[in-house]
């Protein structure tokens, strides 16, 4: 839950700057950004399976999210606030996931010395000195 509140969190900042709290009931625009549609769907989903007190209080966060100018404090607000509505509907969870792309495998690869070599698919790798490229 905690990775995918972290992948989704930018798509629904993107969403919050760009509409502030009108992402909670705006339509679609067919020429908005593919992040900033995710983010908006992502908070309306929530919006839509809170109560009304629910409802206030996103429409209160998300608006004073719009208003802030640091996008690393709006990220960790919104992150809190979709954990906490995460862990208060698992059905929801259901939901946001199949909106969310799972994320790519990611590999790191790391060379360190003299003449040291990296990568994921290596084929022949000579690193010394006098040698010949064998022949297949």
């Amino acid at each position: 839950m905690a990775q995918w509140v972290q992948q989704a969190a930018p798509a629904v900042t993107a969403g919050v700057s760009a509409y502030g709290a009108a992402v909670l009931t705006r339509a679609q625009d067919a020429a908005a950004d593919a992040t900033v549609n995710l983010g908006q769907r992502v908070l309306q989903t929530v919006w839509r399976r809170g109560d009304e007190q629910g409802r206030a209080e996103l429409e209160q966060v998300v608006d004073d999210a719009a208003d802030e100018q640091d996008e690393a404090y709006t990220r960790a607000v919104l992150s809190r606030l979709l954990k906490r509505a995460l862990q208060d509907d698992p059905q929801l969870w259901e939901e946001l996931s199949a909106m969310v792309p799972a994320p790519a495998s990611r590999v790191n690869v790391t060379a360190s010395g003299e003449r040291s070599i990296a990568g994921q698919h290596i084929g022949t790798a000579i690193t010394g000195d006098g040698h010949t490229t064998p022949q297949s």
